[in-house]
């Protein structure tokens, strides 16, 4: 997790800049926010609770000075006189219960209260203190509280200030932090597809496609959770709670410290939580890229699940998947129900509880005002606040990290640089040199495969199932590489070529070929600028397959959805054969490209491609041996090795493997096992 933490922090850092305008505008506004306790004491403990502090009766009168007229007198309060100003007899003011009393004298101690018939009893421990006072009336409070309104009026006017510019600067955050989320996600995303085009073939024969897709999308979709609401909700609660603790310490160093220990509880709490929260998001997620992998699957096959009728068999095998996903589910509830932030509720609350029972068991309830106390309160409310966010961000956070792994691992997958740079064609002279490969350790596929293909040959390979025909032309892409000997064109070897550039000037079509969503047009371009319409068009004529287009309501411009199921198997392949046309490769490889054509098509196709090869090195796989007859060289391969090799001609004089196949596919088997039979004897003979 450290090293994805420090992964995820170098995509931060792309756009830092977002990020640090946003963590200014963060501390501003929980700057502006954190002051409105400190205006909410100053309010209370001066200009609402000040009346209680002593009097003193003045002789000058000046209306600026906040002088309180009553009863034929004049008095002002003790912290608005000047330094030096002359006070006259002292006066106190003090709340009992409901009502106000004005004590024309000093008192000794403060206490519990009481007034009663014109008497006011102050009450301490012990100690008790009995002065003669007046009920003071509603007006005559009114005159005491009137000096304070204006300051009153502007601590309140500051405070909406304060409100409105914490909100612009928490708006101002909120979306920096959320729009350079939203670019890193889209940069997680880019990479991503990019490391997609960069791995090897044989990543995708170990991989289903919807546990690919399940990393680009959901993984990252998690991902982006963790930027916009996780760290969100962890940066804004980490100086939310730093701030809230030094107001504290400022408001009442020994109140702060009661607070402390829920600093360590909080960071306890999110430990014992990842410990179990990692395993269960892991499987989740596991379980969610296998979901995704099946569903893929059956829509790509429903075709054969039907007809064979596994409907039945695949939602059971979904069933059980579902199963295991929502187990893990259930599991993640329960922690996260556990650990709440109900569970925080609770602990805030004992807090309180904790805080009346110090306050009020100790000497404190006598030093600390209740400006302080509100604010104190206030604060600790605030942090809870925070505190309960980023513990309900945990559920996120665990998951985000496990999809940030997998995206990691992913990423993290050896794979080959796309080469941006153009090569020269080459002619097309393909040699083979005791090649030996193997897809398994110790399972060769290829035995010492030797032979030579030179520029405007065609050269056709056949054989059964599984002796290695669609092999060699893996490694003469270079999907795979050669485990022994090597494979050289123009006498170069292919490993010391880019793959990119080895691949600019082949082309390939495969027996069951690909179309993108687009239109006809596009598949045969694939959107590459260098192919022209006119070069579009061109291709299509060689292969005999514009008129054919031509009749569709849009001609070459015909929609095409995915896979091109819109079209028959016969255009799908001459689309396909025209996409490898219009490339005008030096070497063309045929994978069993006329299998899916009709007679009348590949009639087509055969006359098309007695032009199309010259100049050009062609390879064919084929198991129709009736369009292979006029190659240049026909290598016979049998469990991975070339059992015969030659023209037509050469090879049916053999009178061996290849005579023999091409007697079976023309009807003649009792002829073609006789005729080996023969040969054989005669072998023996000589």
């Amino acid at each position: 997790m450290k090293h994805t933490g420090k992964r995820l922090f170098q995509y931060a850092m792309l756009f830092k800049k977002p990020l640090i305008i946003a963590l200014l505008f963060l501390a501003a506004a929980v700057a502006t926010e954190l002051s409105g306790p400190f205006i909410a004491k100053q309010m209370i403990d001066r200009h609402i609770l000040g009346i209680e502090k002593p009097w003193y009766e003045i002789a000058s009168v000046n209306q600026t000075d906040k002088v309180v007229p009553y009863n034929g007198k004049q008095y002002k309060r003790s912290d608005n006189f000047a330094e030096g100003e002359a006070k006259g007899k002292e006066v106190r003011i003090l709340q009992a219960g409901s009502q106000f009393a004005l004590v024309e004298q000093a008192i000794s101690f403060d206490g519990a209260r009481k007034l009663t018939d014109g008497q006011l009893t102050i009450t301490q421990g012990a100690e008790k203190a009995v002065y003669p006072a007046k009920k003071l009336s509603i007006q005559e409070l009114y005159m005491f509280y009137e000096p304070e309104f204006m300051n009153l009026m502007k601590l309140g006017a500051i405070y909406l200030v304060l409100v409105i510019v914490g909100a612009g600067f928490s708006y101002g955050q909120h979306y920096l932090l959320q729009a350079a989320a939203n670019r890193i996600i889209q940069r997680m995303r880019t990479d991503v597809f990019a490391q997609i085009q960069r791995l090897p073939i044989h990543y995708f024969d170990n991989q289903p496609a919807g546990k690919v897709v399940s990393r680009i999308t959901n993984d990252t979709e998690s991902v982006r959770e963790l930027y916009v609401q996780v760290l969100a909700n962890f940066f804004t609660g980490t100086i939310y709670i730093v701030g809230i603790i030094g107001a504290l310490f400022v408001l009442d160093y020994r109140l702060a410290l009661f607070t402390l220990p829920i600093i360590p509880m909080l960071y306890l709490w999110i430990v014992v939580y990842r410990k179990y929260a990692s395993r269960y998001n892991h499987e989740i997620r596991e379980r969610l890229s296998s979901i995704n992998g099946m569903i893929n699957e059956s829509i790509q096959g429903m075709t054969i699940i039907q007809a064979f009728r596994r409907q039945k068999e695949s939602i059971q095998e979904f069933e059980q998947l579902n199963d295991e996903y929502t187990s893990y589910q259930n599991k993640m509830l329960s922690l996260n129900s556990i650990t709440s932030h109900n569970l925080m509720n609770v602990i805030r609350n004992l807090f309180f509880f904790g805080l009346i029972w110090y306050v009020g068991g100790s000497s404190l309830n006598t030093l600390i005002t209740v400006g302080v106390l509100y604010a104190f309160v206030d604060y600790l409310n605030r942090m809870f606040h925070p505190m309960t966010g980023i513990v309900n961000q945990l559920p996120n956070l665990e998951r985000a990290l496990v999809s940030a792994d997998r995206v990691f691992e992913l990423l993290d997958e050896q794979g080959i640089d796309v080469a941006d740079g153009k090569s020269a064609r080459y002619l097309g002279n393909v040699k083979f040199e005791n090649v030996r490969f193997a897809y398994k350790e110790g399972e060769d596929v290829l035995k010492n495969i030797s032979f030579e293909a030179r520029q405007g040959q065609t050269v056709a390979l056949v054989g059964h199932t599984g002796s290695g025909k669609s092999s060699i032309l893996n490694l003469l892409f270079r999907f795979y590489d050669v485990n022994e000997g090597r494979i050289t064109v123009d006498g170069r070897d292919v490993r010391d070529m880019p793959k990119q550039m080895l691949r600019e000037h082949m082309g390939i079509v495969l027996q069951d070929p690909f179309l993108f969503t687009g239109t006809i047009a596009s598949n045969v371009s694939l959107d590459d600028p260098s192919i022209t319409r006119e070069r579009v068009e061109r291709a299509l004529t060689d292969v005999g397959a514009v008129e054919m287009f031509r009749s569709l309501p849009q001609g070459i411009d015909e929609p095409v959805i995915e896979k091109g199921s819109t079209l028959s198997a016969g255009q799908r392949q001459l689309v396909s054969f025209a996409r490898a046309l219009a490339f005008d490769p030096a070497i063309l490889i045929l994978d069993e490209a006329t299998a899916s054509i009709d007679t009348e098509t590949e009639a087509l196709i055969q006359a098309a491609l007695d032009v199309l090869k010259k100049g050009r090195t062609t390879f064919i796989i084929a198991h129709r041996l009736s369009t292979i007859k006029n190659a240049d060289l026909i290598l016979v391969l049998d469990h991975g090795e070339i059992v015969e090799q030659g023209s037509h001609d050469e090879l049916m004089q053999q009178l061996g493997r290849y005579y023999q196949m091409y007697q079976l596919q023309q009807g003649h088997r009792e002829a073609a096992t006789a005729a080996v039979e023969e040969a054989n004897v005669s072998s023996v003979t000589e």
